[in-house]
């Protein structure tokens, strides 16, 4: 059965990360910046340029060594509903993605007359390749000037100081101080939020909360949905109870029909992958891989449920958004 699913991972993942280049400026560890933003996501980057245009000072401080977030790292396939409703900034990156799929050099693996979604009489491409994101990226920030600082992870411990209800610093686990006017939190995560005590809720809330009818546990609701479609074993030795569950399974059901629970969505990769054999990589086991944890999958194709969990969507250059 992992042969099986194999086959169907024929394209390997390509690898993409904006790290430190001529790019990045210096920031001043001295200087009061009129906003720090703290997250280098396509958010962040946006509220940079933005800042900037607007004749104000900001420093761009991203927890990890890389730039753009989902945008830079696979999401290349955009879900845009009415494209007409896309303005601003957003609309002037994808204005700048159409442009760089107008230059021939831009089509190494196929030609633009087959790709489907890219179209020479429109003004925008909404699918991108992950490194074109990035060059669009980087360019912004260097054309900018915007001082970028990379690795420096916001202490959640204590590293924020506040005075009469406002933000005055933020400092990293490294030690580095970042002084602002404002500070805005473009992260995924919402750290900086919740230490400046933002309140938040993780997880959902109960229709009893809000006086709704559909937040909460939906297992009444969703019944159809959400459901093995194929009796699966859920016993680490098929069919023996006492050897307990496997990874995912849960022994006391997820709770009342409309309660709020603490549990948050489980996260997933966007992963750029090729049917381009000499622009592939290796799958490479990660340390501490357990095969386990895949089990109940493998165990779902086994009872006749082959539908695969994969999305691909196509890229440019015979690339997919997975």
């Amino acid at each position: 059965m992992f042969r099986s699913l194999q086959r169907f991972l024929v394209a390997a993942a390509i690898g993409w990360s904006v790290t430190a280049g001529s790019f990045v400026q210096s920031a001043d560890r001295a200087a009061t910046y009129d906003v720090v933003i703290y997250g280098g996501t396509s958010a962040g980057i946006a509220a940079a340029v933005q800042t900037v245009r607007q004749g104000k000072t900001v420093v761009v401080i991203e927890p990890s060594g890389h730039l753009g977030g989902l945008t830079t790292s696979g999401l290349g396939w955009t879900d845009t509903g009415n494209k007409a409703a896309i303005g601003g900034i957003a609309r002037e990156f994808y204005q700048a993605v159409k442009r760089r799929y107008d230059q021939p050099s831009a089509w190494k693996y196929e030609s633009a007359d087959d790709y489907d979604r890219y179209r020479p009489a429109d003004d925008a491409m909404w699918t991108f390749e992950p490194h074109v994101a990035a060059a669009i990226f980087e360019r912004w920030l260097a054309d900018a000037k915007v001082p970028v600082v990379l690795n420096q992870r916001l202490d959640r411990g204590d590293g924020i100081t506040i005075h009469d209800g406002r933000i005055q610093s933020i400092r990293t686990e490294s030690g580095q101080t970042f002084r602002g006017l404002m500070f805005i939190d473009a992260t995924y995560e919402g750290d900086l939020m919740a230490l400046a005590g933002v309140t938040y809720t993780v997880g959902r809330e109960s229709n009893a909360k809000y006086n709704e009818q559909l937040n909460g546990v939906q297992k009444d609701q969703n019944v159809h949905n959400h459901r093995f479609l194929k009796p699966v074993d859920p016993y680490v030795r098929p069919g023996d109870s006492t050897s307990g569950v496997l990874p995912g399974i849960q022994t006391d059901g997820p709770g009342e029909d409309g309660a709020g629970d603490h549990r948050v969505q489980a996260y997933c990769y966007r992963m750029c992958m090729s049917n381009v054999p000499e622009n592939r990589v290796p799958f490479e086991k990660p340390d501490g891989y357990d095969q386990q944890r895949y089990e109940l999958l493998l165990r779902n194709f086994e009872a006749g449920d082959l539908r695969v969990p994969l999305s691909p969507g196509m890229l440019p250059n015979g690339k997919t958004d997975t």
